[in-house]
């Protein structure tokens, strides 16, 4: 006989909405044991051993990127903090040098006080604006001129002695030919025994010269010169130079003195001009007053 029951081809499970009721009440219950209780901190902790490598795995782009980025971002702090050291290493260097500077010239502006106290003519203390470049000439050029009561002829001095002489003058500058400009001379006497002179811009670069001497001159080695007044434009017993040596020709009868400056205009920016009375109705060509350039 054949069986009239139903034939079942395939095993019929839970309901899907059973498993998902018994999955919520599941889940329910390990969130009421996992707050109250500590029994499923084993298991926890073995799945997130078993899970590390492949977070480890997901996350490795974004670390890398990371990494990358703070490295580029360490060089690019790096390399601005260098510029901002270096920078500040120059400006630390300028303003010390600056400094050092301003220290030199309010010493020598010190100094020139000194000397202004010591003479007893009226003086214009001025700073040098510029130097010439003439290879033919030793001049410089001031910040104040005529209409601060500069006049050609008048004379230049710094804590050393003699500078030079003022040869020409605007209202707002003036130019001044130095003690070893073969335009200048000056009357001085020696300082030992009061010999009474005339020193010239010397033909040796740096130097004056004494000529015209006799040859048995008493004039030696080490002899210092100051200016002897004669003539009114330089004041009497400013210094000048100091005789390096003594030249003596047997055979003419005369001799030349060497001497060096004892000023230093090439090594400060301010000096005095000396206001001395340089109203010569008789001036030569270059605004000199007569006797000013005895040797030309």
């Amino acid at each position: 006989m054949q069986d009239n029951g139903t034939i079942r081809l395939f095993k019929r499970g839970p309901t899907a909405e059973f498993r998902l009721f018994v999955l919520v009440v599941l889940a329910l219950s390990l969130l009421i044991v996992d707050s109250r209780w500590r029994i499923l901190d084993p298991a926890r902790q073995a799945i997130s051993v078993v899970l590390y490598p492949f977070q480890r795995l997901m996350l490795a782009p974004r670390d890398a990127v990371e990494h990358f980025n703070s490295w580029t971002d360490a060089a690019a702090l790096a390399r601005t903090e260098k510029e901002a050291l270096q920078r500040q290493r120059i400006e630390l260097a300028q303003i010390s040098t600056h400094a050092a500077q301003l220290a030199a010239e309010n010493e020598q502006l010190r100094r020139l006080l000194n000397v202004a106290d010591l003479v007893t003519q009226p003086s214009v203390a001025v700073e040098v604006f510029y130097e010439p470049p003439n290879a033919f000439s030793h001049h410089l050029v001031f910040n104040k001129g005529s209409s601060s009561g500069i006049r050609p002829g008048m004379p230049i001095i710094d804590e050393g002695g003699i500078v030079g002489q003022i040869v020409r003058v605007t209202p707002f500058t003036s130019e001044a030919a130095l003690l070893t400009d073969d335009k200048v001379s000056i009357p001085v006497q020696v300082l030992r025994n009061g010999l009474r002179l005339i020193a010239f811009g010397g033909n040796v670069s740096g130097k004056v010269e004494v000529r015209y001497l006799t040859a048995d001159v008493d004039l030696e080695p080490g002899d210092t010169l100051v200016t002897s007044g004669i003539g009114g434009l330089f004041p009497a017993g400013l210094s000048v130079a100091k005789v390096d040596r003594v030249e003596r020709d047997p055979t003419s009868g005369f001799a030349l003195a060497v001497a060096t400056p004892l000023s230093h205009p090439e090594r400060h920016r301010h000096f005095l001009v000396l206001r001395v009375d340089v109203s010569d109705p008789e001036t030569n060509t270059e605004g000199l007053p007569n006797g000013s350039q005895a040797g030309k």
